[in-house]
């Protein structure tokens, strides 16, 4: 009797450990599919960047295993704080400027762990078809954040409309404006709001997120951005915090974004407006 009673204690052990294995297994194997799971934050997205990030989606589940979310937001202002606070993952809206600048201005840690493509911006204007044409006063919208505004002149400088002042480092300012011979009044603008305010201002520098979505194409363009060595910091990246920026699954989005099939992609629905940078070389 008395071992029967022993053989079924040993029985229920054994039970109760497997269901307490079998428990512990699934959760760990949660805890992994959790992992595997990337959420990537972007700006303005649109239908053929859904399209482009489905093909990364596509290949990251096929390849490694990693299934990708892609969260949009309305401004630049959200998605590194999103990052920072551990609300998504990654994202992927910004060039190095901009992220050195907000990193800067927010006691932030978010880096860089891939580059993606860069958008050379244009001039655009609703009412003149070359820069030759701007009026003397005319008035040019800018992106108000510190990296857009910077870009947005140094392409004003290359388009021979002002110079700056000797000494000028990469985050050049209003204040920076050495020459000036048209007398152009500068506007600073939410980088959402350059767009809008073209039926109001007589040209804007419109960073390509907002162009897209505007309607703006090559007729209202009269000003490209030329990409040279300079162009480096311009440069869009997928961003993570520090502490996780080496996940595995995190290098695995970037390769799975960084192929061929997405250079294809971008060609095909963007043709000369975005070019991959991954593999750019820069005279």
């Amino acid at each position: 009797m008395k071992r029967r009673k022993h053989t079924g204690l040993i029985w229920t052990i054994i039970i109760v450990a497997i269901v307490l294995i079998g428990g512990i297994a699934g959760f760990a194997h949660h805890r992994q599919q959790q992992a595997k799971t990337v959420t990537v934050g972007v700006v303005g997205l649109t239908n053929q960047q859904q399209k482009i990030w489905d093909e990364v989606n596509k290949t990251a589940k096929k390849k490694y295993g990693v299934t990708v979310k892609v969260k949009n937001f309305s401004d630049y202002n959200q998605p590194n704080k999103a990052v920072q606070n551990g609300d998504i993952d990654l994202n992927a809206f910004q060039h190095t400027a901009f992220l050195n600048a907000w990193n800067k201005a927010n006691h932030g840690q978010v880096v860089s762990i891939g580059r993606t493509v860069i958008a050379p911006i244009r001039l655009y204007s609703k009412k003149y078809n070359s820069i030759k044409d701007l009026p003397n006063g005319a008035t040019i919208a800018v992106p108000n954040d510190a990296s857009n505004e910077s870009r947005a002149l140094y392409v004003l400088k290359n388009a021979g409309l002002i110079t700056f002042k000797k000494g000028t480092g990469k985050l050049a300012t209003v204040a920076d404006i050495d020459k000036n011979t048209k007398n152009l009044k500068i506007k600073e603008l939410g980088a959402e709001q350059t767009a809008r305010s073209l039926n109001d201002v007589d040209a804007a520098v419109v960073n390509n997120t907002y162009a897209a979505p505007a309607g703006l194409t090559k007729k209202e363009t009269i000003y490209v951005e030329p990409l040279n060595k300079d162009s480096e910091q311009w440069i869009n990246i997928i961003a993570a915090k520090k502490s996780d920026a080496n996940k595995q699954a995190y290098k695995d989005v970037v390769k799975a974004f960084q192929t061929p099939q997405v250079k294809k992609l971008y060609q095909k629905y963007y043709g000369d407006t975005e070019k991959t940078a991954w593999d750019l070389k820069l005279n």
